[in-house]
């Protein structure tokens, strides 16, 4: 039952309306008993009237009946209030656990996200918080509810008949302990279920991302055979489960019903031999009848314990993840003159596997450009993301003008650095709300301004809605050239010292490539800037290359001289060199 402990734990902030509901819950529970009672007294006194020479009071009748209606109609407002607050709770509740777990998910580090799938993230959100709501409001709508009228109803049936009241006592622990077994048998199996419904709603989003992908190797049926699968194994796993419900719900009811008729065989048998009055036994029936409910109730609340502790089972053990960013805290960032950066012996591995960078060192500054050359998997990128304080170094330090990036925060750092992605990371929204991203409140001017810049206001205003045009998820409605203007507009209006490009052009045609080069002249003003381009095209005017094989860094130069210099630069230049003579070759330019 740990979940179910870290469940109550979590919703402390919502405590007071929980109390609240508690107490309304505990007054209808003892309303509830005064129902039978007020009935007892009615057939009690008619039975009077009847049997004894008409010796009942007409006034009496029509007071208990008032009682009753009164009772009633309490009862019936009290059911409402409480539920509607537990509405309340509920809706408070799912926005409390979606804002908790959204931002533990924003600050936990990149390589959480570099090794999970996004729709199984999601998806543990959405049944981590129905799991917890379920709960939440089965506690405020059935559970409290049930062990108020359970305590309720044994002590007044005690009151009237003891051994009734023991049978009806002892139908809770076998009911409960065989509603328990069951619940467990279930909850074991959920887990598996749980674990297959990821996967595949993980692959499904995956499959719709690139959809193109799918259809393009024709994989579709593949794709539905992989659903059909996971989905055959889950209700496979269902089908056990359902099995071991209605076997051990069979029992609670056999146990249910001996009981049931242990208890009318003293009931009646009282009555009929005159121990009990006819309004005493009614009284008894409705309490037997009333007990009944939370009964019948005790499996559908186990059920729901169960699952609150399987369903939140992937919840909590994100919201106990180490987040290594603070979102409440509060930094202005400075925006610096003139930005240094200093790798100083730094290492770097993922998770079990081999080190990726390896005793790193080099300083750039003076806005300079800067760019980073090497095989793929040399590190480039890991350095980029090091750079971001996305990864923190095994050993060895990164210094921003002579400050430890330990003793900077996240804030600091990437409010003075600007991003242009090899891929293009846009939302599923208009222009203006893209661009804007790179500025918390940025007027229409600014943002037609960085369009200006980023050589793209022409196409965008050419749209029919312009700036509120809706791009597609990921941009998908812009041309290659188009979105990588957009991200540069972003960067534009984001006004950082520091600006990295990682293979800003590589996806582009040449025309493309040359409209984004003269977008990118505009950015790099007055900027140091770090590049990480194939392309020795797109960086032969660069201040300086650094060189990366293996994690480390293995020259640094000009490109002119490292050019005329054995080594993987020269020998990258080289395919290349010799890749465009066989092209030119080909078509008989050469």
């Amino acid at each position: 039952m740990k979940n179910i402990k870290q469940i109550i734990l979590i919703a402390k902030p919502l405590y007071k309306v929980m109390y609240l509901i508690t107490f309304l819950i505990f007054i209808g529970a003892i309303i509830q008993q005064v129902s039978p009672i007020v009935s007892k007294l009615i057939v009690d006194e008619i039975v009077s009237n009847i049997n004894i020479g008409q010796n009942g009071n007409l006034n009496t009748l029509i007071l208990l009946l008032a009682i009753s209606f009164i009772v009633g109609l309490v009862d019936i407002a009290l059911s409402s209030v409480s539920s509607r607050m537990g509405d309340h709770l509920s809706g408070e509740l799912e926005k409390f656990l979606s804002e908790k777990f959204y931002k533990k998910v924003l600050t936990l580090p990149q390589q959480y996200f570099d090794g999970e799938i996004s729709g199984k993230i999601v998806n543990q959100l959405s049944r981590g918080i129905t799991s917890i709501k379920d709960f939440i409001n089965t506690c405020t709508n059935f559970f409290f509810p049930i062990i108020f009228q359970s305590i309720f109803t044994v002590i007044v049936l005690a009151y009237y008949n003891l051994q009734v009241a023991f049978f009806i006592a002892i139908l809770f622990p076998i009911y409960i302990a065989l509603s328990y077994i069951s619940t467990k048998k279930w909850g074991e199996r959920e887990t598996l279920k749980n674990q297959i419904q990821d996967t595949t709603r993980g692959r499904v989003q995956e499959s719709i991302l690139n959809i193109k992908v799918v259809k393009m190797f024709l994989n579709e049926l593949n794709e539905l055979n992989f659903l059909a699968k996971n989905l055959k194994n889950s209700n496979d796993i269902y089908a056990k489960q359902s099995k071991t419900f209605h076997i051990f719900d069979f029992l609670r009811n056999l146990s249910l019903n001996v009981v049931l008729l242990i208890v009318n065989v003293i009931v009646f048998y009282n009555a009929f031999k005159g121990s009990l009055t006819i309004g005493e036994m009614v009284l008894i029936i409705q309490l037997v009848t009333l007990a009944r409910r939370p009964l019948f109730a005790m499996s559908f609340i186990l059920t729901r314990f169960q699952q609150a502790e399987s369903g939140s089972k992937e919840f909590f053990e994100i919201l106990n993840l180490k987040g290594e960013e603070d979102l409440d805290q509060k930094v202005k960032v400075v925006k610096l003159e003139n930005p240094i950066l200093k790798f100083e012996n730094l290492n770097f591995s993922y998770e079990e596997s081999k080190s990726i960078i390896t005793n790193l060192n080099f300083e750039i500054g003076n806005f300079e450009k800067v760019a980073l050359v090497g095989h793929s998997g040399a590190g480039k990128s890991t350095i980029v993301n090091l750079i971001m304080k996305f990864y923190k170094p095994e050993s060895g330090k990164v210094f921003l003008n002579n400050k430890d990036y330990n003793d900077i925060t996240y804030q600091q750092v990437r409010g003075n650095i600007s991003m242009v992605f090899q891929d293009s990371e846009l939302f599923s929204t208009n222009v203006k709300d893209n661009v804007s991203y790179g500025k918390e409140n940025a007027t229409e001017q600014e943002i037609i301004k960085a369009l200006k810049v980023a050589n793209a206001y022409d196409f965008v205003m050419g749209f029919e809605k312009g700036l509120d045009t809706q791009i597609g998820e990921r941009g998908i409605k812009l041309s290659g050239g188009q979105k990588q203007r957009i991200q540069i507009a972003r960067a534009v209006l984001h006004n950082s010292p520091i600006l990295i490009l990682d293979e800003a052009t590589s996806s582009l045609d040449s025309a493309s490539e040359l409209e984004v080069q003269l977008a990118l002249e505009n950015l790099m003003k007055g900027k140091l800037v770090i590049i990480i381009a194939h392309r020795f095209s797109t960086i032969q005017n660069v201040d300086k290359v650094i060189v990366i094989n293996q994690g480390q860094v293995e020259d640094i130069g000009t490109p002119k001289d490292l050019s005329v210099k054995p080594g993987t630069y020269q020998t990258l230049l080289q395919y290349q060199i010799q890749g465009n003579k066989k092209l030119l070759k080909d078509f008989d330019i050469y």
